[in-house]
């Protein structure tokens, strides 16, 4: 399957030159995209049987954007992802059968992670094949681009912005395909998503994510930047309900029953390049007797929450609570510098003990001089553990990470 895939990425990168004739282009106006992200990550856990997983990958994608048929506002666009170990795998990727080594879900793979045909009228746009999506901060909807493979969905997506501070998003998903290269998940799902910009200081946001044999989630975000005499604070206020599913993917399950909430209150001030924030995140749980459930966001780009050690990428049975601090620098030449704490707990006890551990988190990233494109990551992840089964280890993670995109 690898091969096929290399040839046909291959095979695309001559279209545009070869599918052509007197009067006719099937493609035209070809515009290329690429990007090499090599990584080093390195994962330990306190008092584990396995070894430490030491993981040297690489990521590598070739993108086509190209007009079709000479129709103005009708395109093409094909990317082509693999993701390849180097030097030995050292590692769990989910499916290299290196289980006495701990996880790194970065199993070589290669596909195209995008390929759909684009139309556009004015300020509407729809998009229909295997496409990226990424709604509002990604807390429900992302393409998980930390790891190594995206997240990609079969989809067709409309998008329209014609009435001005109006931004409107609506999808039919029929598959996902996630970051391992397992068979695309079949569902049934859409994603309603709408944003009104009252200012700068204030936009309104509201989603509708009915996921298939899952749940709905239903909730409303306000956002913006308020300007003060020496800083800018940008913050954010959210609440969302989850409830039983409203559709159901064939061989899924039938009503599947769901009953949490979620609430988020976050700020972060920039006053002259140093940046502090804090915030104050809840996704309900259940004590097992009240006829709820535990908050979930399946398809969210989970690393960029709850702790870059990726304990809570499934919300525990007591649900969540996660009140962070955060301290940086940022500056132009400079790069960015940030250091994250977060403290976690359980909305509702489990087994008599809410101590879910702290985190501490580290990031320097910033672009190399001279090298136009290219940019460099340092990070860390310092995990500690708390009192509930199955977050009381200590877990550390490391990671070093080159950057080039053209």
């Amino acid at each position: 399957m690898k091969k096929i895939t290399l040839s046909a990425i291959a095979v695309l990168s001559v279209l545009p030159s070869t599918l052509s004739a007197e009067g006719f282009n099937l493609f035209s106006d070809a515009k290329w995209n690429g990007e090499i992200r090599p990584r080093f990550e390195s994962v330990s856990v306190e008092d584990s049987t396995k070894k430490d997983a030491e993981a040297f990958t690489v990521r590598a994608t070739l993108g086509l954007e190209a007009k079709v048929l000479g129709i103005d506002g009708l395109s093409l666009k094909v990317d082509g992802t693999t993701v390849q170990s180097i030097g030995g795998e050292h590692y769990n990727s989910s499916t290299n059968g290196q289980t006495g080594y701990e996880l790194v879900k970065d199993p070589e793979t290669t596909r195209f992670s995008q390929s759909y045909l684009q139309y556009k009228l004015g300020k509407t746009t729809a998009k229909v094949g295997r496409q990226i999506v990424n709604l509002d901060n990604e807390r429900f909807i992302g393409s998980v681009d930390w790891r190594q493979m995206m997240q990609s969905f079969d989809a067709a997506v409309v998008s329209d912005s014609s009435i001005t501070n109006l931004a409107l998003s609506g999808a039919y998903v029929w598959g996902i395909k996630g970051i391992t290269d397992l068979p695309a998940t079949e569902t049934d799902s859409i994603l309603l998503n709408g944003s009104y910009k009252v200012n700068e200081m204030l936009k309104i946001s509201a989603y509708d994510y009915i996921l298939s044999s899952l749940h709905d989630t239903m909730g409303l975000a306000f956002t913006g930047t308020i300007p003060l005499s020496t800083a800018k604070i940008d913050y954010r206020a959210e609440y969302s309900v989850q409830k039983d599913a409203s559709r159901d993917t064939d061989g899924g399950v039938v009503n599947a029953q769901a009953d949490a909430a979620y609430y988020n209150l976050d700020a972060l001030a920039n006053i002259n390049g140093i940046i502090v924030g804090v915030g104050y995140e809840v996704l309900s749980g259940t004590s097992g007797s009240d006829g709820k459930t535990a908050f979930q966001t399946p398809l969210a780009t989970l690393h960029k929450f709850n702790g870059w050690a990726d304990k809570f990428l499934t919300t525990p049975t007591g649900g969540l609570e996660d009140m962070s601090l955060s301290l940086g620098y940022t500056a132009p030449g400079l790069g960015k510098a940030m250091v994250v704490y977060h403290d976690f707990k359980t909305d509702k006890a489990m087994s008599g003990k809410s101590d879910l551990g702290s985190e501490w988190d580290i990031l320097y990233t910033n672009a190399v001089p001279g090298f136009k494109g290219l940019s460099a990551l340092a990070k860390a992840a310092y995990f500690k553990g708390g009192d509930v089964t199955g977050f009381d280890k200590d877990v550390t993670k490391i990671w070093l990470q080159l950057g080039y995109k053209f």
